[in-house]
């Protein structure tokens, strides 16, 4: 992958604006046409609670939700988080992503960046057990967390678990497809498994109890922060632990996000760090980790 594609949103009322971003998503049948498309087709005047009844949960009504929460609080000379009676955000270490490569390359990138607290690997091969002993040699002080993207059998899991046990993985996301993860109610859960593509927003969470031990939250698939405020809440009620993701954006997708990574078991949140260019105004990432997102960027 070369680009990210994102569509970005503006809203200006009374010389105010207020901004939002969201990842069209190809894996839930999204396009940055198809996206464009919706957002055209909502009226010029609404809120939030109109909106949640207008469009689906996925990325454009992530990218409009969004908007209308800047919109509000700069009008009001306030914060989101304020208007959404959250704490007040801190900075928060974030995985790093080393997207699935061969071994080689993966261990290479491990390396690079063995100085990072957490990193998270996709997998999801035949040839996964050899990955994460290379990266785990190469960032022998790093928590690691894995992505298999739906790409295990259940013959794979008891393949590797004792495996990762022994290589000290903190987490599995979303090891089986989602629709075919029952399995997972009768499987032992030595490390905690996460649902991702399994959870869109809080009417999937009843499914997922027996299943899984967390959720992985992003706004592109709750549709907004308003849905993603709601689906955490629920989540934690159910008790659920809570991961804080996101798609591959810049730092306007990241800030909305970083709202709800104050309690979160896990924080992945690190798209701008994958880029070669980022908003004018960024979030800042250094050794304490990913810092507030400035109020010239957002909220």
């Amino acid at each position: 992958k070369t680009t990210a594609d994102v569509v970005t949103v503006k809203l200006t009322r009374n010389g105010v604006q207020g901004w939002g971003e969201c990842v069209p998503y190809a894996r839930y049948g999204e396009t940055v046409e198809s996206v464009i498309e919706q957002l055209q087709s909502v009226p010029p005047q609404i809120t939030r609670a109109e909106l949640m009844e207008t469009l689906p949960a996925g990325a454009a009504r992530n990218a409009l939700d969004c908007a209308i929460w800047d919109l509000k609080a700069k009008e009001t000379n306030s914060r989101v988080w304020q208007l959404a009676k959250l704490p007040k955000p801190q900075p928060v270490q974030t995985a790093f992503t080393l997207s699935l490569d061969t071994v080689e390359n993966m261990t290479r990138a491990a390396a690079q960046n063995a100085h990072r607290p957490i990193l998270k690997l996709k997998v999801g091969t035949p040839d996964d057990l050899n990955r994460l002993v290379a990266v785990r040699n190469a960032a022998p002080n790093a928590k690691l967390v894995i992505d298999a993207n739906e790409g295990w059998t259940i013959d794979d899991y008891h393949m590797l678990i004792n495996h990762l046990m022994d290589l000290n993985i903190a987490l599995i996301e979303q090891p089986f497809p989602a629709g075919q993860d029952a399995c997972l109610t009768d499987l032992d859960r030595p490390i905690p498994i996460c649902a991702d593509e399994s959870v869109h927003n809080s009417a999937d969470l009843p499914a997922l109890l027996g299943k899984y031990d967390c959720v992985n939250i992003k706004l592109d698939k709750s549709g907004g922060l308003t849905a993603a405020i709601d689906l955490k809440a629920k989540s934690q009620a159910m008790g659920f632990g809570i991961m804080v993701g996101c798609m591959v954006g810049t730092s306007l997708a990241m800030a909305p996000a970083q709202l709800l990574a104050s309690d979160a078991t896990l924080v992945d949140l690190d798209g701008p760090l994958l880029l070669a260019k980022d908003r004018v105004i960024p979030i800042s990432y250094d050794a304490r980790g990913m810092h507030p997102a400035p109020a010239e960027l957002w909220g």
